[in-house]
């Protein structure tokens, strides 16, 4: 679309000459333009893929120093699981348009978690990761679910198969406690029963709309 000063008309038809007057149109830039997403896009995976060069030289030279001087502890797997998360939180939190943030979200606590446990491993392993952080990564969930339902009141049922999840999920401590491995009942025992009284609650005051989401998606009649 053009405008011609002398006759103060608009152009729809590409062309670079005014029909009535035969002056050179002026391109009309008032009209609403867009921001090249894929431009943006490019340079965040141009942003990305020169992280992860980095990242590999990096850590190459991590694992030299580490076995050469201070092979007494591995201190190079944490830190190549760090830049291996720092990657996994560029290309699927920030890159990936597919995925929803409650996924994002439940992925990056998850993995977060699992980073955390690695080092406590590498250190010696005492015990601290699947006994506090494991549970309170479970809770922080927990509180995330339901802050979210507040502000999404209006499709608040959509959260009751994640809160399904994280029931499963919780018992995952439990589990280790039978095992002997989680030695700290208390904080992992208060992850599971906020998880099931979390969906008990929504069941209960959701009533009708709860049951209704619980049988679309267990298709049942």
């Amino acid at each position: 679309m053009g405008r011609c000063r002398q006759c103060n008309i608009e152009i729809l038809d590409h062309t670079q000459m005014c029909p009535l007057c035969k002056c050179v149109i002026e391109e009309d830039k008032s009209e609403n333009s867009y921001p090249d997403i894929r431009f943006r896009v490019r340079k965040l995976n141009l942003v990305v893929r020169i992280f992860l060069f980095a990242a590999i030289l990096t850590e190459a030279l991590l694992i030299y120093i580490n076995w050469n001087f201070y092979s007494e502890i591995h201190w190079s797997i944490i830190s190549g699981a760090g830049f291996a998360y720092l990657y996994f939180v560029a290309k699927f939190a920030l890159l990936n348009d597919n995925a929803g943030y409650r996924s994002k979200f439940l992925a990056l606590t998850i993995f977060g978690v699992l980073y955390v446990i690695l080092i406590d491993y590498v250190i010696g392993y005492h015990g601290w990761s699947v006994n506090f952080v494991l549970p309170g990564g479970l809770l922080f969930i927990d509180a995330f679910i339901l802050f979210v339902m507040f502000f999404n009141r209006r499709n608040w049922q959509s959260y009751i198969m994640l809160e399904i999840f994280m029931i499963f999920f919780s018992a995952i401590p439990l589990v280790l406690m039978w095992l002997d491995i989680v030695t700290e009942t208390f904080i992992s025992g208060l992850a599971f029963a906020v998880s099931v009284l979390l969906f008990l609650g929504t069941v209960i005051i959701g009533d009708r709309r709860a049951r209704s989401e619980l049988k679309r998606r267990f298709h049942v009649r």
